[in-house]
């Protein structure tokens, strides 16, 4: 394939490079690859004016939050890009979740306003893209919610079959409703996501169908965006931190794989320290980071944060390589802190799901043990809109999750009233 700038597939693990004209998702000594471009040849400063230049367009390829960048993610011409003008999404001062957090300087980047409600369209609408490229007739993917609703979205706007594999009884209906109303195929497998996502890999290479889970490189590529596009917001002023959950680990992994790449091109001359955060129920990175040892997945992870619920992450590596490059952290957050950080949230007028208020309970527990300054900058990530699983709020404010463990600390309950002004006179104290 020609591109402007010389562009192959690198084994994470071994270093082993591949033609892009080759489709594979991994190396042939099992590890997973990455992107890479000879970024010698390109001007970081040229770069930096040339997106500059389209920040604003109004229509257009190029008016993408991800295809802005195309020249990181992938410098197609315009008429090869699927986009559904994903990205551009808000950030928002933190207010009530930042007091909650003990932070003074707190920015939510809101990645629940892409076209499907998560950050999973900037990942696939390079994925589905390079679908295309490959003339592919079939997507699949294993998914807890997001990735299905997103690939049946992108696969129908580019005229794709589209399979979904989900956990059986393991998945928020507010995500299924998406697969299934965009057309996906939804196969509801017994088992974990885990299982899901080992059958989906056995699928694609039996029936050559194109694989989007963040396996494939092209998603990591696409979700870089989420950071190109913060800085941009900040005018290019780098914050302290970035605080984002950890579940496939996808998404951690292509934020620092666009820092370093951004770092080396002297786009920005500080880098950014991340920390990732898991669900206490689903945290094989944290367990490695704390103890020292070799990565060892989590058997049955449960976690009310569906969308994080993995217990064997397929991007570990290239997530930790990240972290050891910008002196990153891995904290777990309990289903309480979960819950409670996201009243929070949703309190402050800004709203997400729970695996997204992973951002906030970690900073918090960050704040408190003296790893994050109250006076630093803090960026951090909501990877989904509130009404990705609306059972939880539901369930949180009428106090009903303590099945679960889980407290309404916060809750706001419904309240019951005689249809008379009296009653509602009682019910506001008035």
């Amino acid at each position: 394939m020609n591109f402007k700038v010389a562009t192959w597939a690198e084994c994470v693990h071994c270093g082993r490079r591949y033609d892009l004209d080759e489709m594979r998702y991994n190396c042939e000594c099992g590890g997973i690859l990455d992107i890479r471009r000879d970024l010698d040849a390109i001007d970081g400063a040229a770069l930096k004016r040339t997106w500059e230049e389209r920040w604003g367009l109004k229509r257009g390829a190029l008016a993408s939050g991800v295809w802005r960048y195309k020249e990181l993610i992938l410098d197609l011409p315009d008429d090869r890009i699927i986009t559904r003008q994903e990205g551009n999404t808000r950030m928002y001062e933190a207010g009530l979740a930042g007091k909650y957090a003990g932070l003074k300087n707190f920015l939510l980047k809101h990645e629940g306003e892409n076209p499907t409600g998560s950050f999973k369209d900037r990942g696939m609408t390079c994925g589905t893209t390079a679908a295309m490229m490959y003339h592919a007739s079939s997507v699949a993917c294993a998914s807890t919610g997001n990735t299905s609703a997103s690939m049946a979205s992108y696969a129908a706007i580019a005229g794709l079959k589209s399979v979904i594999f989900i956990p059986e009884g393991k998945i928020a209906y507010g995500k299924l409703a998406q697969a299934l109303a965009f057309g996906g195929k939804t196969l509801q497998i017994e088992g974990n996501f885990d299982d899901a996502m080992a059958l989906v890999q056995d699928v694609c290479r039996e029936l050559n169908i194109y694989l989007l889970n963040s396996i494939n490189p092209f998603r990591i590529e696409g979700q870089k965006a989420i950071g190109f596009e913060v800085l941009q917001q900040l005018d290019w002023q780098v914050p302290d931190w970035f605080v984002i959950p950890g579940g496939n680990l996808g998404n951690n992994s292509a934020l620092s794989k666009g820092m370093q790449e951004l770092y080396q091109l002297g786009i920005i001359d500080k880098i950014p320290r991340i920390a990732v955060i898991q669900a206490a129920g689903a945290d094989p990175l944290y367990k490695m980071w704390k103890n020292h040892t070799p990565f060892a997945p989590v058997k049955d992870p449960e976690t009310i944060a569906t969308a994080i619920k993995i217990g064997n992450p397929v991007s570990w590596e290239k997530s930790l390589r990240g972290l050891e490059w910008c002196h990153g952290v891995v904290e777990e957050v309990t289903e309480q802190e979960i819950m409670d950080a996201k009243a929070m949230v949703d309190a402050a007028g800004i709203g997400a799901e729970p695996a997204s208020c992973c951002s906030v309970a970690g900073a918090k527990k960050l704040v408190d043990a003296g790893v994050i300054d109250p006076e630093a900058s803090v960026v951090g990530i909501l990877t989904g809109n509130v009404l990705k699983d609306p059972d939880a709020v539901i369930g949180y404010h009428k106090d009903e999750l303590q099945h679960m463990g889980i407290r309404g600390t916060y809750a706001n309950r419904p309240i019951l009233i005689k249809p008379t002004v009296a009653a509602v006179r009682r019910a506001l104290g008035c």
